[in-house]
């Protein structure tokens, strides 16, 4: 997922992208800041620990109450400082409550195993990691941000979060609520600053014991390298090129209906952005006739208003990144309309894969651009899907159930969806494979991620 690098500063401008105009500025943390925080929030985490489990669930859902009842205050926070339309920005505040609420049930349920052996009783115990640091990105900043967040608070660790330069309303908000909930003061502390000084701060301090980052397969990488100086356990959801793999045997008029949403949605500013159609070549043209309706159907506009389904971009700097993949002379199948003025907006386009430049149909864009490329036969359609060093998501269309089972299970990515385009529930898993990632976020098993796991033998063996 490409990420704006702006120059380190002691302080962000805030821009809303949709106007150009500066709607705050926020000082950036330095690294004595950030030593300063980790210190305080491990005098937090062991008081935090302490607590009996069913209070800190309890202290949980009232953070997540306080959520509720900010919602519309955090939706217009996120229209403002990343451009997201209000009714995805109200689902995002949602999402953060229904996350919290989720980590809370699972505070209680952190059970370990009574293992069989000889001689004794043999149990393991879950415990905290300490301090976990949180590097959230812009693209989706206040759930993404809670993926980290509540099942590390849940599983009684103390949370850094580092927002993005571009959007750190949101997350100063969070911090905030959660004072107001009654968590004690320095579990849940809001660093904002640039990656290269706040985020490598984070990284590099001895005291931090896990850093969940998203963002970029270039950052991870980077990011990985230096957690190995302290062995610093590590969670990356990185980057992605996900299919959207529609067979002749689909409903292709809903496949197409859908098809926009799924590599739109957030301007296409989306690491599981189905931005690889791949569509079987008999129903190729068919397909795209559908398709070109569906896509001009889509309100681009003001974010602020209940109508509008796709805002601008995040900055000036990813929109020339956008326009760097699609030269202004390149036919597009289908081409979006934009409002005109300030903002840094850019049309919904569709490529066709032999008029596509080579990089727009393999590298992540990370803007509302999809490339269509035919293929004959199921073979083909797995071997293209695979072809792409990230395995993050992708979408299969077909009405043949024994195709869906034998393409899900080929096809090398982490989230795969069936006659939909969806990636992320709070209750299930999320990661990918190759170069989209390292770890597994949110589900069942969201909270062990901030864990280690402690073995204990008690003898029987009588003296």
């Amino acid at each position: 997922m490409p990420s704006p690098t702006p120059e380190p500063a002691d302080e962000h401008r805030v821009i809303n992208p949709a106007t150009e105009e500066v709607i705050a500025t926020v000082p950036a943390t330095a690294p004595a800041e950030v030593d300063a925080a980790v210190r305080r929030a491990a005098a937090a985490q062991h008081r935090w620990a302490a607590l009996a489990p069913a209070d800190r669930a309890r202290l949980l859902r009232r953070f997540a109450a306080a959520v509720d009842a900010a919602g519309q205050e955090l939706a217009r926070l996120e229209v403002a400082e990343a451009g997201h339309p209000l009714g995805q920005a109200a689902w995002e505040a949602g999402n953060v409550r229904d996350l919290l609420d989720y980590a809370a049930g699972g505070v209680e349920r952190l059970t370990g195993r009574q293992i069989p052996v000889d001689g004794g009783l043999d149990v393991t115990f879950h415990e905290p990691l300490g301090v976990v640091a949180v590097i959230a990105p812009w693209n989706f900043p206040m759930p993404i941000a809670a993926w980290g967040t509540a099942p590390a608070l849940a599983a009684g660790n103390a949370v850094l979060l580092k927002p993005a330069e571009t959007t750190p309303l949101t997350a100063l908000r969070l911090a905030a609520l959660a004072l107001d909930a009654g968590l004690p003061e320095g579990l849940f502390q809001v660093l904002p600053g640039a990656g290269p000084v706040t985020g490598t701060a984070l990284v590099d301090h001895p005291q931090v014991a896990k850093i969940a980052f998203t963002g970029s397969t270039a950052v991870g990488r980077a990011i990985m390298a230096r957690c190995a100086a302290t062995v610093k356990r590590v969670t990356l959801e990185l980057g992605g090129k996900s299919p959207n793999i529609v067979f002749a045997d689909a409903d292709l008029a809903r496949a197409a209906a859908t098809a926009p949403a799924s590599f739109l949605d957030n301007a296409g500013q989306d690491c599981c952005a189905r931005s690889r159609v791949l569509v079987q070549r008999t129903v190729y043209d068919h397909f795209l006739a559908l398709l070109e309706p569906a896509v001009h159907a889509v309100t681009v506009g003001d974010p602020a208003d209940p109508a509008t389904a796709m805002g601008p971009l995040i900055s000036a700097a990813q929109l020339a990144r956008v326009r760097g993949y699609v030269p202004e002379d390149a036919p597009a199948a289908i081409r979006g309309t934009v409002p005109a003025g300030r903002g840094y907006w850019y049309p919904a386009t569709v490529l066709e894969a032999h008029h596509a430049d080579g990089r727009a149909a393999a590298e992540e864009i990370f803007g509302p651009v999809a490339v269509v490329t035919p293929f004959d036969d199921e073979e083909e359609a797995v071997r293209l899907a695979n072809a792409t060093d990230y395995g993050l998501a992708g979408s299969i269309w077909t009405t043949d159930a024994a195709r869906a089972i034998r393409v899900s299970r080929a096809v090398a990515a982490g989230n795969l969806s069936v006659n939909s385009h969806s990636s992320v529930r709070y209750a299930t898993p999320f990661g990918g494979y190759k170069q989209s990632g390292l770890g597994r976020e949110l589900g069942p098993d969201a909270l062990r991620a901030f864990t280690e796991t402690k073995n204990v033998f008690f003898s029987t063996q009588h003296d």
